[in-house]
């Protein structure tokens, strides 16, 4: 039997109704749904394969017609479900949701207020309905969590958006870097350290501490790699252990990935490329195909990863020194 459990991510839609500059969804009306019916067929390999956790993502799942049923199929599936969210649509949808089952929400927050937020999604109205979904989610037994993508406009930020969040009962954090295809300049990385170290370094009794590594890393060596050539933190030496936890399921192009980061990364050939979600016609996960894939980057993810994300990375540091992992730290 597995040690631990396992996270399924599945994209259900790339249609998005946000502006964000970092995303590759923006505003896309993309017509693809992953069906009720798809997910019905999924669950029992999901099961089998040791899932418990199920995250629906996107573009913007609160815009697929079916998301309430489908949080409910996998509730009745025994799957803690949980799904993320630029939360323009939530505070209408909170207690469907809930009632369906789900157990988390993740709400991109990348700005500590309106003002800055909603000019970085280009979205108006996006900050407030995201707290108040977040608020209403929480009174209604939901995880809730925000996820922020934090670059040279706006890690300044970062302290005041902690005490949003932590006024807001929000009850994870996590920040991670910017990625773009391009280099990310910061003028003073030291300024970078003393406004963003003591938002790590606070009392968790007091003030929401994110998950997982630092932004811009917690060695010397990791600060260095990603102050000088924009490579976030990877999973420490000498093993990647996500790739063991997590299958993610692009499933507009039917194929799987050990890591939720993986299908972003450049050139699609040899491990790159993850696995096919059906063989001959029928649903299979950890296929010799798939665990080739996690496999290699298991072994050379520490590397070669350059979009490693925070929670990622922390989450296989803490399952090589501790060997288990709380719910929902990833």
């Amino acid at each position: 039997m597995r040690q631990r459990h396992r996270y399924l991510f599945v994209r259900i839609l790339e249609a998005c109704n946000a502006d964000c500059f970092m995303c590759e969804f923006a505003l896309s009306r993309d017509a693809y749904r992953f069906s009720v019916e798809d997910f019905e067929e999924l669950l029992p390999e999901a099961r089998l394969a040791g899932v418990r956790y199920v995250r629906f993502t996107g573009g913007e799942p609160l815009m697929h017609r079916d998301v309430v049923e489908l949080v409910r199929v996998g509730a009745a599936a025994d799957m803690r479900m949980s799904l993320i969210t630029n939360g323009m649509l939530l505070p209408r949808m909170a207690r469907r949701l809930a009632d369906a089952g789900l157990a988390q929400v993740i709400v991109s927050l990348d700005g500590a207020s309106a003002a800055t937020h909603d000019l970085y999604r280009r979205s108006p109205g996006m900050f407030d309905n995201g707290l108040e979904g977040l608020r209403a989610a929480a009174g209604l037994g939901v995880l809730p969590r925000v996820n922020t993508v934090v670059g040279p406009h706006n890690y300044t930020e970062m302290p005041l958006l902690q005490k949003v969040l932590t006024d807001a009962g929000v009850r994870q954090w996590e920040l991670s870097a910017l990625k773009l295809d391009r280099s990310i300049a910061y003028p003073d990385p030291d300024h970078v350290r003393q406004v963003c170290d003591p938002v790590y370094d606070a009392d968790p009794a007091e003030l929401l501490v994110p998950l997982g590594k630092r932004f811009y890393g917690d060695t010397p060596e990791e600060r260095e790699r990603y102050f000088t050539e924009s490579v976030t933190p990877r999973a420490s030496r000498p093993l990647c252990h996500v790739v063991d936890d997590v299958v993610y399921l692009d499933a507009r192009s039917g194929r799987t990935y050990a890591c939720s980061c993986l299908p972003h990364r450049e050139g699609g050939d040899g491990p790159s490329a993850g696995a096919p979600l059906r063989e001959n016609g029928v649903v299979a996960l950890d296929t010799p195909v798939f665990r080739a894939h996690a496999d290699f980057f298991r072994a050379h993810g520490p590397e070669l990863c350059g979009g490693c994300s925070t929670t990622a990375a922390g989450y296989s540091d803490d399952v090589a020194r501790l060997g288990a992992v709380p719910p929902w730290r990833y």
